[in-house]
Order: C-alpha cells, then sequence, then structure tokens
C-alpha cells in the first residue's frame, strides 16, 4: 500500500502534464464533487483490502457529463492487480471498477445525444471522440483524457483515462457503486437495444472487445493452431473468437479449476479443436523435463502453434528468482510466460500480449525472439469504440452469447467478500454478474442470485 500510495503523493507533488481536457482524480466523490445523498461503493482501503462503503454519490461537475444508475457491473482480472496495490497510485478510498452498465439518471447541458431514462453501457476508457486516435476508433490511446506525468515518462506517452484504474490513469472512480459519473457522455456510452439484456450488453465494456481484439490484433488466421495461456474470461472469449477467425486447434494452458470451466462449457461442435495444458503439471525455465514449451510443440506437430495470446499478467512469477525480483521492486513483471510464448510458438510465429503489464522485467528472452523471428505484439488497451457496435450486433444476432462465461450473480454490498474468493476460484468462479438495488430482472440463462 505504501508504494502505491507514495506514487501518487509524487505525482501530485510533480503536477500533472495539463493534456486531459476533463477533470482528473475525482475516484472518491466527496465534497463539492459529490451530492449529500450517499450510495453503496467497493472502495480500495489498502492491498488486499477493499470495503463496502457508504460514500457521497456523484454529481454533474463537468457540462458533458452523464450520471448512470448501476444496473450491472463486474469484476475483472486486471481488478486483482489493483486489489493487490501492482498498479501504482492507488488512493485510499477510491472506487473501482471499469465495467459496467446503467441507466441515465442526469445529463450534463452539453450533452445531446444521450437520454435519461434509457439503458447505456459505458467503455471502461474514457475517449474525447475527436483526436487522432479517436478519430480512428483507437479510443483506449485517446490523447486528452489522462495527463498524468508519471505515465507518460514510464510509458513515451499516455493511455486514455480508465474508470476506477487508479490516478495512474487519470484518476476516475470506477463503477463497482450504485451511481457513477461518466464524463464525456455522448463519446462513452453505447444505447443498449430493447432486445439485449444487461447481462449480456453489460461485457461489451472491457471482456468481449479485448478478446476480439487480442485475437484480431495478434492476427490468427484461418488453419492456424493458436495457444492461450490463461483461461479466464478474456481467454475463453479469445478462444472462442479465435475459432471464428478460422483456427483449427486452440490450446490452453492454465491451471484447475479454471481447465475444468473451459471444458464445461466448450462448445460441442468445437470439441475436437480443444487442447487443455495444466501449467502445474510441467516444469519451467532451462531443464529437460517436460514444459509448457515442449508440450506445445508435441501438441502442433513438433514446430509449436502459430500464434500464441497472452490472457494471464505479470504479477504472477513462477520461479523463485522473479518472485524476488518482484519483491524487491527489481522489476515490476516476470516474463515467464512472455518467454514461454516466445519459445513455445513456431519460427515466425506470432505471441501477443493482452493481459495487464505494468512497468519493467528482467530476464527476457530476446534472443529466441530475434533468431526465429518471432512477432512479439502488445495488443495495448483494447480499443472498445472500434469493437462494441459489431460485437453488439454479435448478440442481436445470436452468434455470440456472453453468458457463457457468466459463472456466477451477486449482489454490489457482497463484492468485499468476492474479490478474494474471485481470486481464489472458489466454486468455479469465472466471470460475476454484479447486480444493484436498481437491476432489473435476471434474464433467461442468468444464474441465479447468490448472498454472501
Amino acid at each position: 500500500m505504501a508504494t502505491s500510495q507514495a506514487a501518487y503523493r509524487i505525482e501530485k507533488v510533480i503536477g500533472h502534464d495539463g493534456s486531459s481536457i476533463t477533470a482528473q482524480d475525482i475516484t472518491h466523490p466527496s465534497g463539492e464533487t459529490g451530492k449529500q445523498e450517499t450510495m453503496k461503493a467497493l472502495c480500495w482501503m489498502g492491498k488486499n483490502n477493499v470495503q463496502v462503503l457508504d460514500v457521497p454519490r456523484p454529481k454533474i461537475i463537468e457540462p458533458n457529463d452523464v450520471i448512470l444508475k448501476v444496473t450491472g457491473s463486474t469484476v475483472c482480472g486486471s481488478d486483482l492487480h489493483l486489489y493487490h496495490g501492482s498498479v501504482i497510485q492507488l488512493d485510499k478510498g477510491d472506487i473501482l471498477g471499469h465495467e459496467f452498465c446503467g441507466i441515465v439518471d442526469e445529463i450534463g447541458p452539453n450533452v445531446t445525444r444521450v437520454r435519461k431514462g434509457k439503458r447505456y453501457v459505458a467503455s471502461f476508457q474514457i475517449a474525447c471522440g475527436d483526436c487522432f486516435f479517436c478519430n480512428q476508433k483507437l479510443s483506449s490511446q485517446c490523447e486528452k483524457t489522462n495527463s498524468n506525468t508519471t505515465e507518460r515518462a514510464m510509458y513515451g506517452g499516455q493511455t486514455a483515462g480508465m474508470f476506477g484504474y487508479s490516478h495512474f490513469s487519470g484518476g476516475f472512480a470506477g463503477g463497482q457503486a450504485e451511481y457513477v459519473r461518466v464524463p464525456l457522455g455522448d463519446v462513452n456510452l453505447l444505447e443498449i437495444p430493447d432486445d439485449v439484456p444487461d447481462e449480456k450488453a453489460l461485457y461489451l465494456s472491457d471482456v468481449l472487445a479485448t478478446s476480439y481484439n487480442a485475437v484480431h490484433d495478434t492476427a490468427v488466421y484461418p488453419g492456424d493452431q493458436v495457444a492461450i495461456f490463461g483461461a479466464g474470461p478474456i481467454g475463453q472469449m479469445a478462444g472462442l473468437f479465435a475459432v471464428k477467425a478460422g483456427a483449427t486447434k486452440i490450446i490452453f494452458v492454465d491451471t484447475e479449476p479454471r481447465l475444468t470451466f473451459i471444458d464445461q462449457h466448450w462448445p460441442k461442435a468445437q470439441r475436437d479443436k480443444l487442447e487443455l495444458v495444466d501449467y502445474k503439471k510441467l516444469s519451467f525455465g532451462v531443464t529437460n523435463k517436460p514444459t509448457v514449451v515442449s508440450k506445445l510443440k508435441k501438441l502442433c506437430g513438433g514446430r509449436g502453434p502459430d500464434a500464441a495470446i497472452e490472457c494471464a499478467a505479470g504479477e504472477y512469477a513462477k520461479g523463485w528468482m522473479h518472485w524476488l525480483e518482484i519483491s524487491l521492486g527489481a522489476e515490476t513483471d516476470t516474463s515467464e510466460i512472455l518467454n514461454e510464448m516466445i519459445e513455445g510458438v513456431r519460427a515466425f510465429g506470432r505471441c501477443g500480449v493482452t493481459g495487464i503489464y505494468v512497468g519493467y522485467t528482467n530476464h527476457f528472452n530476446i534472443g529466441s525472439l530475434m533468431e526465429r523471428g518471432i512477432r512479439l505484439i502488445g495488443n495495448g488497451q483494447a480499443p472498445v469504440h472500434k469493437y462494441w457496435e459489431a460485437l453488439l450486433k454479435m448478440i442481436q444476432d445470436g452468434e455470440l452469447d456472453p453468458l457463457q462465461m457468466v459463472s456466477h450473480r451477486v449482489r454490489v454490498e457482497d463484492l468485499a467478500q468476492i474479490y478474494p474468493m474471485f481470486e481464489e476460484r472458489v466454486d468455479m468462479m469465472q466471470k460475476v454478474f454484479v447486480e444493484t438495488k436498481f437491476s432489473l430482472p435476471a434474464c433467461v440463462g442468468s444464474p441465479t442470485l447468490t448472498r454472501y
């Protein structure tokens, strides 16, 4: 906790660079930024410590703002990086949650497209709609919604602002709450048609666009064999999108209970394409014992898959060396999965990175990358605006059912208990739908509500 909060203190001393057109660092509405009424919200209180608190509900503070009554949110694997304090510049009381949908409660005087009383899903990124990147629908790299100086120094540029994802990403309050303020609402909200329930539309905010982007940005071609590292919701949907792109074999690399979840929920019509690899049953690093790399070679004609997609993250070290270096601050992320992908794919293969990597890594096998002609592709934070309308149409046409990854339905009041359960995959928890007092009745196919 101390490191994350200290980084935010330093940013405040340095100051932002002034590039944002919307207010920064409003991660927990209070004082002049909140109303006197309160709401329930999931707040970060320190490393591995989140609490549902009564906090002031947000109000309109800029003319392009929209206030949503949240009817659905969820917990993402990347929320766990915040939970662990791995993402810098969190502050006590910050409201988490970057995936949400809801009913418009209030609109600012400059809002023209969004209408009160209608249902909308928000993109996890906050875009201006008219900068260089927004004009190309690359909304996650908007140049006008995040003025964090530290991020610019670390990355050579800034991402868009993001809901509920620390001051490093602009400091915006998230949607694991009963209300949320959406800056630049006309740009960052997509209306939900009457024939699409919240339980399906919600996931347009991140997971569907992220998994779709992972497949198409990495470039999966007809006939490809694809290894997916991480069998969580992003990996699961990436596997399905890879099949849709023409892949003939999908190899999931993870462990239990996620592999069993995939096995039980994989479409029967695509059963012959599925392979499961439990990395905990294999060795790693430089060894003569069977490894993930040797297993991938064996499954793919001795050469390895055509492409690999990283849908896990960089904070989870396998070996003691990376664990120690992360603990000491000598690196922020382990290179172990990256090396397994690079070494595992065939020569001139492609490796896409979609899981969260915060900063720097050691012991990266650049030799294999160079000598074997491997393409390492940072898929980036997915540009939701580029894909969400097409994905919505897939849902409407019955080509895409997000509910196949949704394992639990819970209440926002119980979210503090859900975080550690989600981390430990208790009861095979894959993806949750979080309801509030404003949520509509559950749709057909939704898991039944479980209280904790």
